[in-house]
Parts: C-alpha cells; structure tokens; sequence
C-alpha cells in the first residue's frame, strides 16, 4: 500500500475525553474570574475581543445610526447651589428617554459631566423613601440626613453639582417617567408570548429578536450611548472630565458604557463587578454577552483610567481576595496601579449609600481636580417632590405607555437600519461579527488529538472509528474513517443529520471509489436520537439571555465541532505520513447544510472545495428559541446568506439557495 492512513496510530496511551460540554450549562451564578494578561500587547488584543463582544451582544455593532436628539429642557427648579431641570429627548426616533439635569448654580468655564445610571429601585429617580426607612439608615451608618437621605438619588445629584459638575441622571426602562415599555416586559419577563413570536414584526425576547440580538438590554446601553450624546452637547460640559456612576443594575450599565465608548473618563461602578452573580434580572442580560468572560474583565477594559468600585454583603463580598486583586495586576501592568480602588464594605447591606456616595465624591475630586477638602462629605439639602421632578406635564404630553405596537415599530427600525448599514459593509464587518456569533474561529479551533478505536479492513478500504479530543476546550467528537488504500490525498468532512452513521451510502461510497478518504462525525448531541429541544438553564423564566448569554448555543457548538475537523486535518502530521493535500466539506442535510456554511465562513481559506445543500434555511424563520437550529445574531448579519458570502463562490456548489449549482456534488468533490 503507497500509503498508510496519513493520520495513523498514536493509539492505545490516549482513553476518550469527556466533553465538558455535556456537563450542565452555566448560569448567570456561576464562577467567573479574571486572568489578567502578561503584557499589554496580549492584553490589547484581548480587549478588542471582549469589546467587540459586548457591542455584537447588544445589538451595537454596527453602531446604529444616530438621529437627532431632539431634546426638550424645561421646568427649571432652583435649590441651594444647584438648579435642575426636566429632559426628555429622543434615542432613535419616537424612543424618548427622560431624565433630570442637574447644575452648579453659577458655572464657570468648563465643568465635568457625571452620567448617572440607576438599578432597580422602583421609580428611582422620583421616589422619596419613608421617615421610618431613612432613619434605620442613620442608625445603621448608612445615611447621615433625615431629609437628604430620603433620595439617594437625589442626594448624589446635589452634591455633586454643588461641587461644580453637571450631572445627567436619566430613567431605566419602565421606571419613571420612562413609559413607553412596562415594568412586567423590562424585568418581569417570564413566559414566551406567541403573539410576539412571529417572522415579521416580532417583540421583544421573541426567536427573532434574538436572532437579531435586540434586547431590554441593548436598548438600555444605547439610551446610555446617546445620554453621554446629550450631556456633551452642553456647552459648558468638559469632555476631558466625564464620568459615569450607578449602583446594581446600574452598575452593570456603568461598566459597560465605559467599557464600549472612549468619551468616558472616570468610572465608578457600585455593588456589581464581582466573579460571582452576574445580574439577575432580564435587564442586565443579553445573549452572547458572557460567554467566557464577565463582570471582572468587563471592569477590566477601561483600564488605565480612573475606577473606583465597592463591596457590601451581596455577591460582590468576596471581590476584595477574588477579582480585585486581578484588576489592580492589570492596572499595574499599565502602570497605573493607583487609578483603581476598592471600597470595602461587606457590613453593608446591597446599597449606594452615604458611605460610597463620598467614597465617589472623594475619588472623583482627585482625578477631576475639583479642589473640595478630601474626604469629600455630603450636606443636607431639601429633597424635591415628584411634581418638581417629573417630566410629562400638559404642555409636554407622555407617549402612549406599554404599547406593544410600539414595541414592534421600534424593534422594526433598528433591524431596518442595521439591514441597511450591512448591505454595502466591508465584508471584514460581517466576519468580525459571525465570529462573535458562533464564538470560535479557525485560528483558535483548539490543539486536537487523535484515538483509535477500531480499525477494519473492507477490502479496497479500510474503515476506522476513533475520537478526536479537543484538548484546548475539553471536547470529544466519535469520528468514523472510510480510508481508500489507494489514497489520492484528498479528504472529505461529510456532514451528515444522522451523525458519522451517514457516510455509509451511495455517494460516498463513489468518493472512496475515486480515492478520496470521508471523515464523518457525530457532531454534538448527535446519534441515534435526534435532538427536538435544546437545554436551558435552571431559571423558570423563558429568556434565551439567561442561557446564551453564559453559553453557546447548539448551532454554534456543532459549528465548533467542524471546526475542530478542519483544522485537525490542517494541522495534523504523524510520522512521515503528511497532511491531505486537499479539505473538502460536503452537507446536505436539513441542519448540517447550514452549520457546514457557518464554518465555511470561518474556515474559508482552509476549505479547498464545499458542496452544500442549505434547503434555504433561515435563521430569522426559527420560531422556538429551544429548537436546534436557533442561534442568537443569527438573522442579523444578512442570515445565511450572510455567512455563505464570506466563502469562495468558485469554491462551492451550492443546493437550496439562489444561482443552484448544476451537476453532481460527487464530481464537483472529486474534481
């Protein structure tokens, strides 16, 4: 025999590998640490990675199109050494975002900008606690003011204008005067809505916006976005002393927008970066966020500049010995050791109270150099009432609230404005993005390894079966070989819906015939009973997020697979026996056509021939966000389609789309 089987025999020593995969999935409670790089160089492109990741995430990558504010500033207040006023202006159009807008009274010059975010305290920046409440503070050590401490919120906002810094503090959705979505639909969400689940004019948390990652939120990042819009739009705003602050669910919006937009300069992020619980409402999760990074690392890209954080006795009690050590080695490696500091206090309750509020106050004094005697304390002030606060009045009606036509029109625009920006985008942006999407690409498929299991000899073939180990990410795949003796270096990957059991037909057997070896394989969760329904995680609440967000969905697992095939075969030389000469994939399955296109586009210049067979699967027409072939992102990017451009038309034959190739699949891979 001219040759042995060119990937042949380190056998007996290697046992097969469990998949971690098959493990239970992660959750938004899981471990979630941060390995702070060696140098700045890996570090860099680490960060790029990981950013990029949010922005796909959440629906912001491309940026979308920014539409005039429109902003309407009106009912001036004036205190003691501040005034405020009532805003509302428009995030994409018709999407109003509200807030208030706090001043020094007499401004001079240039003056810092403090973007304040807040978390789930309901009706926050309305709200006044009661007399009962403030006190158990007091008593505490929480708070200092009966009066005062009635807003935290408030209380923050005066403070820091009477320190000489514009603050904008804007409503989450749902809270406030923010109406245009409901409490139940931003952080309530439980059960799936057939009504929502539709092809066309879909809502929220529906297969399809999340197959266009459009989500609570996203939404709530680029209303963040566009407020750092409006507040540098004033002009007496300094765009070298920007800030943003916020506590729980606003922490969460803290760390992002500083992590994903460069205007911001001081960040200071309370009682949520931790390596533990990573936000558990609707709101703070998106799918493909997390996957295989978290709060920590989030914290982490906006480093070097200045960032203060805190601890309480909630999740983020144990940041002090785990996480925070990490970010201050990642600083140090800026050599900016100093620009990161920790706030200790596990003694306290979930909070942003007086105690952070001046550990705020005080960090921000020093890197804005507002010249206030160090610590910073807060004075009392009057609290102001709802009425003073609020935005909508008859002269400046509230839009319809809870309006689900809304809430369909405003999804509508953004996925027609991303259609839009992508139609002419440089193929680079579309690659950038699938990689995101699936969550692996050829140059980091993993080192992979080979075991025999069985070996046959069929008469002018030989037939093995055996296990590759990824050993980079603990995965296994059974693999079964039909090897031609008379071997004409060639090999073919067939993808098959029943698993490795499909290469036994017809036309393979013409390929063996022709020289070509075929490599089938169960990619995961395949074998002898297809999968219906997909796993999820041990959370009641039917929101993809909460699973995809910590993990990879099954269509973007099973493309990893190929991808491990492909490059194994690459990469692999054993012995004096070389690597094929020649990689073809070949899918004609229901499901296996489209995860075959998928890794073509990742592994395009590693492929030398496809035939595919993609029965016009769409990703944006999947109704079940539990069925197989859901993969969130996946319509976003031009679908299918999208994918498919990203490989060699002169490369491929392809079934089941537009320009159907003519002739035989097994001629074009023997060609």
């Amino acid at each position: 025999m001219k040759h042995t089987l060119f990937l042949t025999f380190f056998i007996a020593a290697l046992a097969q590998a469990d998949d971690i995969r098959l493990q239970p999935p992660k959750d938004l409670n899981g471990y979630f640490p941060f390995n702070p790089p060696s140098s700045l160089s890996e570090w860099d492109m680490r960060k790029e990675q990981v950013r990029r990741q949010i922005l796909v995430a959440e629906g912001l990558f491309p940026m979308p199109t920014k539409t005039p504010l429109n902003p309407v500033i009106h009912g001036k207040v004036e205190g003691d050494g501040f005034t405020v006023e009532k805003v509302y202006f428009e995030s994409a159009p018709g999407f109003f975002v509200t807030g208030s807008l706090w001043k020094p009274k007499v401004i001079k010059g240039k003056v810092p900008g403090v973007m304040f975010a807040h978390g789930h305290w309901q009706d926050a920046r309305l709200s006044l606690e009661t007399p009962e409440k403030v006190r158990a503070e007091i008593a505490a050590g929480g708070e200092r003011f009966e009066r005062g401490g009635r807003s935290i919120f408030q209380s923050l906002c005066v403070q820091l204008a009477r320190m000489g810094c514009v603050v904008w503090q804007w409503d989450m959705l749902s809270d406030s005067d923010s109406i245009q979505f409901s409490r139940e639909i931003v952080h309530k969400f439980a059960k799936q809505r057939p009504e929502a689940n539709t092809v066309e004019n879909w809502g929220l948390y529906s297969p399809q916006a999340e197959s266009h990652l459009q989500s609570i939120m996203g939404l709530q990042t680029w209303n963040a976005v566009r407020g750092l819009d409006f507040l540098l739009s004033l002009p007496e705003v300094d765009p070298e002393r920007t800030a943003i602050t916020g506590a729980s669910g606003g922490g969460t919006q803290t760390m992002l927008l500083a992590a994903i937009d460069d205007r911001i300069k001081l960040s200071f992020p309370c009682v949520m970066v931790s390596t533990s619980m990573q936000g558990g409402c609707t709101c703070e999760n998106a799918s493909l966020l997390r996957i295989g990074t978290g709060n920590v690392e989030f914290a982490g890209l906006f480093a070097p500049k200045p960032q203060g954080m805190n601890t309480a006795n909630d999740w983020t009690k144990e940041m002090a010995t785990k996480g925070f050590p990490d970010l201050q080695k990642l600083y140090e490696t800026h050599g900016k050791k100093d620009n990161v500091m920790l706030l200790r206090g596990e003694h306290f309750p979930h909070n942003y109270n007086a105690v952070t509020r001046s550990a705020f106050y005080t960090f921000l004094n020093k890197h804005f150099k507002l010249g206030q005697p160090s610590p910073v304390i807060e004075q009392d002030f009057e609290p102001l009432t709802k009425e003073q606060l609020s935005v909508w009045d008859d002269k400046h009606p509230a839009p319809k609230a809870a309006d689900p036509e809304f809430e369909r029109k405003l999804l509508k625009y953004f996925s027609d404005d991303a259609d839009k920006q992508l139609r002419d985008a440089d193929p680079n942006v579309l690659r950038q993005a699938i990689e995101v999407v699936i969550g692996r690409t050829y140059d980091k498929a993993g080192e992979v390894e080979w075991a025999l299991k069985d070996k046959q000899d069929r008469g002018d073939h030989l037939e093995m079966t055996g296990t590759l180990m990824n050993k980079t990410y603990n995965e296994a795949l059974n693999v079964a070989w039909l090897y031609p003796k008379q071997w004409n270096g060639r090999v073919v990957i067939w993808l098959d819906d029943a698993g490795k059991s499909g290469i036994q037909n017809d036309d393979v057997k013409k390929l063996v015939s022709g020289g070509a070896a075929v490599l089938g394989v169960d990619l995961l969760f395949q074998g002898s009973e297809p999968v219906k329904q997909t796993r999820v995680v041990a959370n009641p609440r039917e929101f993809a997020g909460f699973t995809h967000g910590y993990n990879h969905a099954l269509f973007a697992q099973r493309t990893h697979d190929v991808l491990t095939l492909i490059t194994f075969l690459r990469n692999s030389k054993v012995g004096s026996h070389p690597s094929p000469k020649t990689v073809c994939l070949a899918a004609f399955g229901e499901q296996t056509g489209p995860i075959a296109v998928a890794a073509l586009a990742l592994a395009s210049g590693h492929v030398d021939l496809a035939a595919v067979d993609t029965h016009g699967f769409r990703f944006g027409k999947v109704l079940d966000y539990r069925d197989p072939m859901f993969l969130p992102g996946g319509a976003k990017y031009r679908d299918l389609p999208g994918m498919l451009s990203l490989y060699d038309p002169n490369r491929r034959w392809i079934k089941g789309d537009k320009g159907d190739a003519e002739g035989s699949a097994v001629e074009w891979l023997l060609k």
